[in-house]
């Protein structure tokens, strides 16, 4: 056993856990405060990239005769290659700091890595506010930036799974979807005020208001604790008793803190005996052992894992996010596309919410097939009615026609807010076991910010009227990829609602992805170690029974 501690456990499956507490609510609400990172950054790349200004500064055009942001025609626009690239650059830093961020959280912990990667977003911030009309500083910035997105992206998941309840975790993770629409949110909001102004400031202040968000992370971290998971790794059970002390609000000496960590050591023992790690390239092998066709194998978790991260991706929901105000101003009946923008984010932070009780109530894996034929249906409506209805591509045709494109539009962000959103990032944080879980969860995340990337470079390109120009026709690209992410749910998803992390590897290992759902825990990791005392008090009765 590992720091040679002696923890007996139970074979009671449903005691391996203390009942949740006000106070680790509080300590995964704010750790999911870190979506704030990411949702932001979607939502002011996508509305600067259409303020005038910006536009004056980067192309040197003269203003148009309004130079309100609403009332600029097509023409007056960045090219497409440069909405490419200071979009998809931040994805590129992001890829790299997330696979990173997985060797430094085994390293010094998930804390002290996400306070460093709050440390390298705010000097990547420095650069993309310091410069004008200077590209390649800007795009500097923005890979330094998504270095340290990728920091906060990738273990914020790693952390919340690791301490969340598992009767809640769910939830408490899909707080963190909900951040990152509240990201979002805000800086439409910021975008909206500041659109119009014909001065650094219109840019600089929606990128100046990040540094807000990395000093309340990165100080508010340093007073929550380590995970108790991340001590037992290192095997100082000590401190992972500790920990999960505090992380359940229990006292140390408490049977839930003693059960618990029993279930940790037990499984983790169990792991490292089929997975031994000698060496830092073997461990990373690790990550690749096993058959395809073993839904409990290392090589598959990582295939489910980053497929499923690639899948969010290509529902097509950041293609709105990203590019909403450019595509919006291209259909010519809105009067305000910045308002259109903003409506949008808002409907996507009042979903949200909706998915803290179904992610729990009906499960991952339902909620990933029925919402992702939802977003299937919307898009291709939208397609349908932007390219068959009369006039819909002709500048204020058909203003009914694009009344019906956004609502169609608005209905796909609520079916992605409450089923995708979270549920993929949930399921990412809860699948892997713990040797290997730090790297699985960093080349999941890295895979969501790598597709994220190449949806920002092509995007521009299917919809700027200086190439492609498809409008609404990309929506029938959009529907079809979301029509292959479902079907990746169905095959490969399991469902892993109320399971312990623990309970999941056991569950991987007797079940498919069609039958998971129907799985019930039937004994302990102390049980199957041999890890339980010979003589249990019944907590229940207080009489005491032989095991």
């Amino acid at each position: 056993m590992p720091g040679g501690a002696v923890v007996f456990g139970t074979t009671d499956t449903s005691r391996i856990e203390a009942p949740v507490t006000l106070k680790t609510y509080f300590m995964c609400v704010f750790a999911a405060f870190g979506g704030i990172f990411f949702g932001y950054d979607t939502g002011w790349m996508g509305g600067v990239l259409g303020m005038p200004y910006f536009i004056q500064i980067y192309t040197h055009k003269p203003y148009p005769d309004d130079p309100r942001a609403a009332h600029i025609p097509a023409d007056f626009a960045l090219p497409a290659w440069e909405k490419s690239l200071m979009t998809s650059i931040l994805s590129a830093g992001t890829f790299f700091g997330a696979l990173i961020a997985g060797d430094i959280a085994d390293m010094v912990g998930r804390r002290p890595t996400i306070i460093m990667g709050c440390v390298v977003f705010c000097l990547g911030c420095i650069l993309e506010i310091a410069p004008e009309d200077v590209l390649a500083v800007f795009v500097i910035g923005r890979l330094v930036a998504g270095a340290g997105v990728g920091f906060i992206s990738a273990i914020i998941i790693l952390y919340m799974s690791e301490i969340a309840p598992k009767k809640v975790r769910g939830a408490l993770v899909s707080g963190y979807q909900f951040c990152i629409t509240i990201g979002i949110l805000v800086a439409n909001c910021v975008v909206y005020a500041t659109q119009d102004r014909l001065d650094t400031g219109s840019y600089r202040i929606p990128i100046g208001v990040q540094f807000s968000w990395a000093l309340i992370l990165g100080t508010g971290l340093l007073f929550l604790p380590e995970s108790p998971r991340f001590w037992a790794n290192k095997g100082d059970i000590e401190k992972a008793t500790i920990a999960l002390a505090r992380v359940r609000d229990q006292p140390r000496d408490s049977d839930y803190v003693q059960d618990e960590l029993a279930e940790i050591i037990g499984n983790l023992e169990f792991e490292r005996a089929n997975t031994p790690q000698l060496s830092y390239v073997g461990s990373w092998l690790a990550c690749f052992k096993g058959s395809l066709f073993d839904g409990s194998s290392n090589i598959r978790r990582t295939l489910v894992g980053t497929g499923l991260q690639c899948a969010q991706q290509f529902t097509g929901i950041n293609f709105i996010f990203y590019f909403g105000t450019s595509f919006f101003q291209t259909l010519g009946t809105i009067s305000n596309p910045f308002l259109i923008a903003l409506i949008t984010t808002l409907v996507n932070v009042v979903s949200t919410p909706i998915s803290f009780y179904i992610i729990e109530r009906f499960g991952r894996r339902r909620i990933l097939l029925i919402g992702g034929s939802l977003m299937v249906v919307c898009q291709f409506i939208v397609a349908i009615v932007g390219t068959a209805a009369p006039h819909a591509q002709t500048p204020g045709g058909n203003p009914s026609a694009v009344k019906v494109e956004i609502a169609f539009i608005c209905m796909n962000i609520a079916s992605f807010a409450t089923t995708w959103g979270p549920a993929a990032w949930v399921v990412v944080g809860e699948m892997f076991p713990l040797p290997i879980r730090s790297r699985g969860v960093g080349m999941s995340t890295a895979s969501n910010w790598f597709w994220n990337c190449i949806i920002g470079v092509i995007t521009p390109y299917f919809v700027s009227t200086d190439e492609l120009d498809l409008g609404p026709k990309v929506f029938f690209i959009w529907g079809s990829t979301a029509a292959l992410s479902v079907t990746f749910a169905y095959f490969f998803v399991s469902e892993t609602k109320g399971l312990s992390l623990e309970q999941v590897d056991q569950m991987l290992r007797e079940t498919t992805p069609r039958t998971s759902s129907t799985w019930r825990p039937h004994t302990t990791w102390a049980a199957e170690s041999g890890k339980v005392e010979k003589v249990v008090e019944d907590k229940a009765s207080g009489d005491a029974a032989e095991v």
